[in-house]
């Protein structure tokens, strides 16, 4: 037996994929599909609170040189505004690295609900119904491997060489 893919909840086999406790047989399914739920405005709120807030101490550095230049105030008072706004902008710099990392993983993990579904014993079953795009894409294609038997199509290996040849001997000058 091949495990394909496994986790707490999904275990992908050569013999079965099993879901919450469930187990269908690969003998048993016919057909396997998936579909796209609708997007998730909480996910693309988070994401542009994120976005505002890697923005946002940049934006007050940005108006506070400009506020330092219509003021037409002192020198001292000038370099004054001009060294807090930078100070403010650069400190977007240490929470950048932690914001960016945040964004990553919501794109990974998507902003819909994905469903995947099978032809089991004739009748359609929802096997897993999630969020995480990641996740879905490797338990997906951990059935599919399962479903094909676990063999990929032959490919045709190019020896070394631009040309598909073996190398040969260059005479240099």
């Amino acid at each position: 037996m091949i495990t394909y893919y496994d986790d707490r909840s999904v275990q992908v086999t050569s013999t079965a994929v099993r879901v919450d406790g469930r187990s269908f047989p690969l003998a048993e399914i016919s057909m396997v599909w998936h579909r796209r739920g609708s997007r998730s405005w909480r996910v693309l709120a988070g994401r542009g609170a994120i976005g505002a807030a890697l923005a946002g101490p940049l934006v007050a550095a940005v108006l506070g040189v400009g506020l330092a230049v219509v003021l037409h105030r002192s020198p001292t008072v000038t370099v004054a505004i001009v060294g807090a706004s930078v100070l403010v902008g650069l400190g977007v710099g240490p929470l950048a690295d932690f914001l960016f990392e945040h964004l990553d993983r919501s794109y990974a993990r998507g902003s819909r609900q994905l469903e995947m579904w099978a032809r089991w014993r004739g009748q359609p079953v929802r096997l897993l119904c999630t969020g995480d795009a990641l996740r879905f894409g490797q338990i997906y294609r951990a059935v599919q491997r399962a479903m094909d038997g676990g063999q990929a199509p032959p490919r045709r290996q190019k020896a070394i060489g631009s040309s598909g040849n073996s190398p040969r001997p260059r005479s240099r000058p």
